[in-house]
């Protein structure tokens, strides 16, 4: 008798789950809430313009091509991948622009520009970095964390590595510019963490680019959302969009089925998770014991911030603004202890700018542009505020500073906008407190104690997705998909597929 299985969402997650199970042989049927797949990774279309509403950032391009091999398929038949260069440019406010890429010559150029003496620190510390990269990435990025015991057979390596120490605080041991410490560690934003306080196993990412790079695909983020899903069903998945599952069913220790909609429950043998990890313990099975033990337990851990976004299209086009761009304020430290730290909403920031029209001009009208920015912001539970009133404030400071610093003219010429607040990310995502990103990556909130990939006592019950390990991103929520599948099908007593390579597909092999 064929298996069943159910997952609930469709992010980046939800989809590399599901494929992996339905190559294996597992019936799998996503459930979706939203009208269009992809959770976080929405897309919304508005005056011509086409907006990815979420992650823009592809940078393990070999663990997507991996799913399409996985079932004898070609990535290149389902999405294309543009390469993006520069990665990002960063910009200071005195002037001082970096772009940062994978070319060491030019890289170096900069960094001696800035701080010749960091030239051999940056080195060093990228030495660092694919070291972490090995043993964090690929050794430990795809493995389940259930007990104790297997932290403690992680922690040598753990401790060898100082992942006790902040990812700052190892850039400034090998980096003595303020601005390129900046530089290198910004990156933990990117999947809510707090470079301050976020573990230095997160320098890993520096290494993860330089191998692969930074990719784009063609049509959008939203696109390789659609090539996943065309992928899942091309493979005989079962999917309903604009389904919320009501309620998780358990009795005698397992989940027997989802209640739909309608009132309906469907049975399933096993069931996933790529919701929130609060919404799913509270509210899909609040009713049951374990339920709502879990819930109150997650409700006292640390959350990654919320973001404020502002999609927006112009009726120019803008050559010279590279596709990312991380534009620093005039605090950075500061800056984020207000965020993290004490709630504020502080009158400076620091912002990311998403300029997809730079690599696909058919995002917008002809000689149009379109652009998201974002800024993070504390989440409901620190910034309890009325994001409705304060929303429009803010987005014309956030397009004022723009356009006096890096876009003359942007309010004549704009032609749409819209925003996109923490209140939005707790109502239209669940989000619990808004947050972005689920819980805040720090060291104890990783691996082993992070939300298990398979619920302790409801023994069908499994996540996948940020809010589980390894963590937030598209590699991470990617990773997770495999851990969670690995679970899934040692519990089935089903043999992974042949071709499930351990540490990355066939892009990875040519890049070593």
């Amino acid at each position: 008798m064929q298996r069943t299985a159910a997952v609930i969402g469709s992010g980046f997650g939800g989809l590399a789950l599901a494929i992996r199970l339905q190559t294996a042989g597992i019936q799998t049927t996503i459930y979706e809430a939203r009208e269009k797949p992809g959770g976080r990774a929405y897309v919304f279309e508005d005056e011509g313009f086409t907006f990815d509403a979420g992650p823009t950032v592809v940078t393990d391009p070999s663990c997507l091509e991996e799913l399409f091999t996985l079932s004898g398929r070609d990535i290149k038949d389902y999405v294309d991948l543009m390469p993006v260069s520069p990665f990002y440019r960063l910009m200071w406010e005195d002037g001082t622009f970096f772009d940062y890429s994978n070319d060491d010559e030019a890289l170096l150029k900069q960094i001696a520009a800035l701080n010749p003496d960091d030239v051999e620190g940056y080195r060093r510390f990228m030495e660092f970095s694919e070291a972490v990269f090995r043993e964090g990435y690929q050794k430990l990025g795809h493995e389940a964390f259930l007990d104790f015991r297997s932290m403690l057979e992680a922690a040598p390596s753990l401790l060898r590595y100082q992942a006790f120490r902040s990812v700052f605080s190892i850039v400034s041991r090998y980096i003595a510019d303020p601005r390129l410490r900046e530089a290198f560690s910004f990156h933990t934003l990117l999947v809510g963490g707090n470079p301050f306080n976020t573990s230095s196993i997160y320098a890993l990412i520096h290494a993860l680019e330089k191998l692969w790079g930074v990719w784009f695909p063609k049509g959008g983020t939203h696109a390789l959302v659609q090539g996943m899903l065309k992928l899942f069903q091309d493979l005989g998945g079962e999917y309903h969009g604009a389904t919320p599952v009501k309620a998780l069913e358990a009795s005698a220790g397992h989940i027997i089925g989802v209640t739909l909609p309608d009132g309906s429950t469907r049975r399933f043998d096993a069931v996933v998770s790529n919701g929130d990890v609060v919404h799913t313990y509270k509210d899909l099975l609040g009713h049951h014991p374990r339920g709502r033990k879990m819930a109150a337990t997650m409700q006292r851990k640390s959350f990654s911030p919320s973001l404020f976004v502002i999609y927006f299209g112009l009726k120019r086009q803008h050559p010279a603004i590279p596709h990312h761009s991380i534009l620093f304020g005039p605090r950075y430290r500061e800056l984020l202890k207000d965020i993290y730290s004490h709630g504020t909403l502080a009158d400076d920031f620091s912002l990311y700018l998403h300029h997809p029209t730079a690599s696909d001009p058919d995002l917008a009208p002809e000689g149009c542009s379109g652009f998201y920015v974002l800024s993070p912001v504390p989440h409901l539970g620190k910034f309890p505020a009325d994001w409705n009133a304060i929303a429009p404030i803010y987005a014309d400071r956030i397009l004022s500073y723009l356009e006096e610093r890096l876009i003359p003219g942007l309010k004549e010429d704009l032609v749409t906008m819209r925003t996109f607040t923490p209140a939005n990310f707790r109502t239209e995502l669940n989000a619990h407190l808004g947050s972005a990103f689920s819980l805040e990556p720090l060291l104890w909130q990783s691996a082993y104690f992070r939300t298990h990939n398979r619920d302790d006592v409801l023994k069908n019950l499994y996540f996948v997705g940020a809010g589980t390990h390894p963590g937030a991103g598209i590699p991470g929520v990617v990773g997770s998909a495999k851990a969670t599948a690995r679970l899934m099908l040692k519990d089935f007593g089903v043999e992974d597929p042949a071709g499930w390579p351990s540490n990355g597909g066939p892009l990875l092999e040519t890049a070593l």
